[in-house]
């Protein structure tokens, strides 16, 4: 659409001397999530991928888990004063016949930012009894042929951020964005989306397999960008992800979740360093691992 990025006039200053010159910008704005015509969920982010960032909201919120629950997306008219533009920040979203509606209420009726994504299930109780698929067996079914537990190499792991880093598109213009993104346990990468929020572009990778008929996505590694918050493990664990790495801290609230679910969850993934925060049954790790 054309909008993922805008242009703005920008004073610089470089060891005294000061010029002005256009810079580019990543653009944030707010999509509002409807349900069947009820508003649900607005949330900031950066225009894209929008029917697969709502499908990806609703995989995390427990409402979709197959693609033939969902009927349909479309936008809406956006609540412009004297019903101006379509401004396609609006969307609505269809389930299929059948499939149970939440109470929507003036409480769930929430707004979040690029920056936390929504925080309205901080309860681990609440993710396990919605979560669909269990991830106690690690990647697809969690065997190989000779009955073992299909583990991933600390190696291939490392490898990841400069894999992430190199295939961000629109960061490399405007520095400002974070990402996500799908690969194998070999480190193949699957797929990866960018937005202003981490929990957005996790969400667009989500509803992006949610639509092509993906889910679960066990046999996968999600890597973020930033910090690894208790919303993002919560949506590796609601798309049966088993392993989510990221290159800063996890949250307590987030190893606590992965602890609970059997999520592996690595943080501070620098180079050959990472801190294995729960999960690591899934690492081939060379050595025993021991100590308080």
């Amino acid at each position: 659409m054309g909008r993922v990025t805008e242009r703005r006039r920008v004073i610089r200053i470089r060891d005294g001397a000061v010029s002005t010159r256009p810079d580019t910008l990543v653009a944030e704005e707010p999509l509002e999530i409807r349900l069947n015509g009820k508003p649900l969920a607005i949330t900031m982010r950066t225009p894209g991928d929008d029917f697969a960032l709502a499908a990806g909201f609703l995989v995390s919120e427990g409402v979709l888990g197959r693609a033939d629950e969902l009927a349909n997306i479309v936008y809406c008219a956006g609540a412009t004063p004297g019903g101006g533009s379509n401004t396609y920040n609006v969307v609505d979203v269809t389930l299929a016949p059948g499939v149970p509606v939440p109470d929507i209420t003036l409480e769930r009726n929430v707004y979040t930012t690029s920056s936390c994504g929504l925080c309205g299930k901080a309860s681990l109780d609440a993710v396990r009894t919605t979560a669909r698929w269990p991830l106690e067996d690690g990647f697809g079914d969690g065997r190989d042929g000779a009955g073992s537990p299909v583990r991933i190499e600390p190696e291939t792991l490392s490898a990841l951020p400069d894999r992430l880093r190199a295939a961000q598109r629109v960061f490399d213009r405007t520095g400002g964005l974070h990402a996500a993104a799908l690969f194998t346990p070999d480190g193949e990468l699957l797929d990866l989306r960018e937005d202003v929020g981490r929990h957005n572009a996790v969400d667009k990778l989500v509803g992006r397999a949610l639509q092509q008929g993906l889910l679960p996505l066990s046999g996968s590694v999600l890597m973020v960008s930033g910090r690894a918050s208790f919303e993002l493990a919560q949506k590796a664990v609601m798309a049966g992800i088993p392993v989510l790495a990221a290159v800063s801290a996890p949250s307590s609230l987030a190893v606590d979740l992965a602890a609970e679910t059997g999520l592996t969850l690595v943080g501070f993934l620098r180079g050959t360093s990472m801190n294995v925060y729960a999960g690591e049954q899934r690492l081939a790790l060379r050595t025993a691992v021991g100590g308080a």
